[in-house]
């Protein structure tokens, strides 16, 4: 599926590719698109069933990350480096393993989703509830993640988010029905497969155990934790991870 897109910057530039997160739209990388486009092709997408893409099932990562490609070869994008945020991260990180690119940088989106389904099955009764069960769920989540992130950007992320239930629950299906052991399975599949620079980039502490845990499943990850920044430090502070991103940038190019 070709996604709707905004593309952006100098064609014969280095092409970056940005994908967001849950329930958002490539809205969500406003701030930073105008100075990575300085230097960079940069393309920004709507992932399937979100902003103005079409809504068609399956929305699992592998049939996200596919539709990114084909999107990206479409436009002409050869190697590009990939950036996706929370589960843009788990995308971007599927691209690697099925495309070329150069790189990946993952934002808050620990791979371990047998931890993820811990917590997430605490509120599947709310998820699978009635539309206002549902929003109310989606909302505990998020507003619990928020962290330092000025009021106007918490508004403006706030205002774009689009909470779809069928489209939430397709994407977590497997975290959500299956066993801890299957989704082990799965991530150590998808990773390995990932030979390219990897920068997994936190603002909450996915715990001292997850770089030894990702660099097994992928030796060329660099785990970095930016303490209590929450869940969007490339928004917390945009000049930090900017200069964070060209300097990841310089080793894979």
């Amino acid at each position: 599926m070709q996604l709707a897109h905004h593309l952006v910057g100098h064609h014969d530039a280095p092409p970056l590719v940005l994908i967001h997160g849950i329930t958002e739209n490539r809205h969500s990388w406003h701030p930073l698109v105008e100075p990575l486009a300085e230097r960079h092709l940069v393309l920004t997408v709507d992932l399937r069933g979100h902003g103005d893409s079409d809504h068609s099932d399956p929305y699992d990562p592998l049939s996200y990350a596919g539709d990114v490609v084909e999107t990206a070869q479409v436009l002409g994008l050869v190697d590009p480096l990939v950036v996706g945020h929370s589960l843009g991260g788990v995308v971007a990180s599927a691209f690697a393993a099925i495309a070329p690119c150069v790189g990946v940088v993952n934002i808050d989106q620990p791979l371990r989703l047998a931890a993820f389904k811990a917590g997430l099955m605490q509120l599947e009764p709310m998820l699978t509830g009635s539309r206002d069960e549902f929003r109310t769920a989606i909302g505990m989540v998020f507003d619990s993640m928020v962290g330092p992130l000025p009021a106007s950007e918490a508004a403006r992320i706030s205002a774009l988010r689009d909470a779809d239930q069928d489209v939430v629950l397709g994407t977590w299906h497997s975290v959500l029905h299956q066993s801890a052991e299957e989704l082990d399975a799965t991530v150590a599949a998808l990773a390995g497969a990932i030979k390219v620079p990897y920068l997994s980039l936190h603002g909450i502490d996915p715990g001292d155990d997850y770089a030894p845990w990702l660099t097994h499943l992928v030796p060329t990850a660099t785990v970095e934790v930016w303490p209590d920044m929450g869940h969007y430090p490339y928004l917390v502070d945009p000049a930090r991870f900017l200069a964070r991103l060209a300097e990841f940038e310089a080793t894979v190019r």
